[in-house]
């Protein structure tokens, strides 16, 4: 009941103090709220691009290692050696099956590869710019398809090259308009009909413009290879991808990582002292990328707004110190009636802390007026964990510009405060 008392009081204190010299107030609060303003700003600008990045590079997958000719990343030097990777050989479907026969510390694995700018047809109707991909049954094992009306093909529609094909939400719209199920509706892909099995649930436009599974056509692996080639393993053919999904209980996909190379390796015969002419490439590796990047930006956002709150924790203890000294009087009288030093302490170091707290809150609101401003396909939001801590810092900053003055006023002695 004390410390409830204790706080109100000294709330009513703080306002006093806002209302009788609202100038110096607000301009002692002003480093506070732009010191919070660029931390919780920075922070939520940029947890918001780490966000729609990821779910940008969603599509590639979890516990997933791609086999292909090239890599994802410049090496540790920061060179990308294009001119060596161009040489090697494409990865061939007998590769793929090998892996199948042979890994044991797999989930599933995929055969697959991709080709833009195709233009689809239905009647009158058409849609360019599809990427059209040619995928083995495994497919759905290693990449997540979400479809929403219709099915994925068959084994045997896989094995035979059937012309069956699971089409995007923006391909069902655009080619049968009106039409709320197309499913065994046919098509042309380079004048070629295909039988429409399944429809993707729509995603919308990712931040990156990575490829999205709206405007995209599955259609079997055998299917494609008819129309261009590809897994023969040749360095001039257009380049296939094996995707190999690992258990969780490998952590780090260590084994089978292990397992790929030295198998990868055997199939091509290399000697132990040639380097590999193939590339495994990790998700994971982009995602350790992106966290250097946002480590350093977050860095910047206390850093800039280091000082800022640095300053307002000045002001405050200006203003602490300021209110001591008027209310000399005030604290002599409250101790001869009996007022205890803590009582006197916590007094002054709530106003503080609420003064702060008013500082950083205005900070956060400006925060939030920025979450308002349309920025195209970038969502920004401010998480609770921003907002938590901004109140954190302010009173973190209001209690350590508060300890002094307050140490101060409740060690005055109580006939000098009361003749000041």
């Amino acid at each position: 009941m004390v410390v409830l008392t204790q706080i109100i009081e000294s709330f009513r204190f703080a306002w006093n103090a806002l209302r009788m010299n609202i100038l110096r107030t607000v301009l002692s609060l002003l480093g506070v709220t732009i010191g919070i303003f660029a931390i919780i700003s920075v922070l939520t600008i940029v947890d918001s691009l780490e966000k729609n990045i990821r779910q940008s590079l969603d599509f590639l997958g979890n516990d997933i290692i791609y086999v292909n000719k090239w890599e994802f990343l410049p090496d540790a030097e920061g060179v990308y050696k294009w001119w060596e990777f161009m040489r090697r050989p494409n990865v061939s479907y007998f590769e793929y099956k090998m892996l199948e026969e042979n890994l044991q510390h797999s989930a599933a694995i995929s055969i697959f590869a991709d080709r833009g700018g195709h233009t689809l047809k239905k009647g009158s109707n058409s849609m360019e710019s599809v990427n059209l991909t040619g995928a083995s049954y495994s497919y759905k094992d290693t990449k997540e398809l979400d479809i929403e009306k219709g099915r994925y093909f068959t084994p045997t529609e896989a094995a035979a090259g059937r012309n069956v094909a699971i089409i995007g939400s923006e391909i069902a719209k655009t080619l049968f308009p009106g039409n709320p199920s197309p499913i065994g509706e046919t098509m042309k892909v380079k004048n070629i009909k295909f039988v429409v099995i399944g429809v993707l649930k729509f995603e919308g436009e990712s931040f990156l413009g990575t490829p999205s599974a709206d405007e995209v056509c599955i259609i079997p692996y055998g299917s494609f290879r008819k129309m261009y080639q590809t897994g023969t393993g040749s360095s001039n053919e257009l380049g296939s991808n094996i995707a190999v999904k690992g258990f969780s209980s490998d952590i780090g996909l260590i084994e089978l990582e292990n397992e790929v190379v030295g198998t990868m390796r055997n199939l091509r015969g290399l000697k132990p002292k040639e380097k590999d002419n193939f590339a495994l490439n990790r998700p994971e590796a982009l995602g350790k990328v992106l966290d250097g990047l946002f480590n350093v930006l977050n860095m910047a956002g206390w850093v800039i707004g280091g000082f800022s709150i640095l300053i307002g924790g000045f002001g405050i203890a200006n203003i602490m110190f300021v209110s001591v000294k008027e209310r000399t009087s005030v604290i002599g009288l409250q101790k001869s009636l009996g007022a205890k030093n803590y009582f006197i302490l916590f007094q002054f170091l709530f106003e503080s802390i609420f003064l702060s707290l008013i500082g950083g809150g205005a900070g956060l609101f400006l925060v939030y007026l920025i979450t308002l401003i349309p920025m195209g396909s970038l969502e920004v939001t401010m998480s609770l964990s921003n907002i938590l801590l901004g109140l954190g810092v302010s009173t973190a900053i209001g209690t350590l510009s508060g300890i002094i003055p307050s140490a101060q006023a409740a060690n005055l002695d109580p006939v000098i405060a009361i003749r000041s």
